[in-house]
């Protein structure tokens, strides 16, 4: 072909039954179904994910909680040592013993607050003559369930 040929006797030249070579700019992209295809594996390994974390953060809350009322146990023996008797309540721990007769014992506050178990709900204090029990309600909250967490001495 004549370099000086113009441009629409090329296209004449060419067959009628050939289609022309498609350009990488007119390939670039994804299509509709791989951009699905990507987004549903990802919502998949998203689940695996969240399932397995799920469970993690579950026994994070369970051994914080533990933790929790173990310390809270130490606290309630350092009160039983000071004033020689279990506080009737953990604000006892915190405001002292509620009998005046046992205030001249008192020296301080044990603990600065009272605290709450890993999912927010408070723990439940019971004395039992000369024992005592610290229960929390567990991922459910709810008390005297399945899932309740306890310390007793």
């Amino acid at each position: 072909m004549n370099r000086y040929c113009s441009a629409s006797s090329r296209l004449t030249l060419a067959s009628p039954h050939r289609r022309p070579a498609r350009r990488a700019a007119d390939r670039a992209g994804f299509t509709l179904l791989e951009l699905l295809l990507v987004l549903a594996i990802l919502v998949v390994l998203g689940g695996i994910v969240m399932v397995n974390f799920g469970g993690a953060q579950d026994n994070a809350n369970v051994n914080s909680t533990i933790t929790q009322l173990n310390s809270l146990k130490q606290s309630v023996q350092m009160y039983r040592i000071q004033m020689n008797t279990l506080p009737q309540s953990l604000d006892e721990l915190k405001d002292g013993p509620s009998d005046s007769s046992k205030k001249a014992k008192w020296t301080g506050p044990i603990i600065n607050s009272i605290p709450d178990d890993a999912w927010g709900n408070p723990i439940k204090y019971e004395r039992k003559g000369n024992s005592y029990e610290l229960r929390s309600g567990g991922l459910d909250g709810q008390m005297n369930t399945d899932d309740d967490i306890t310390v007793s001495s």
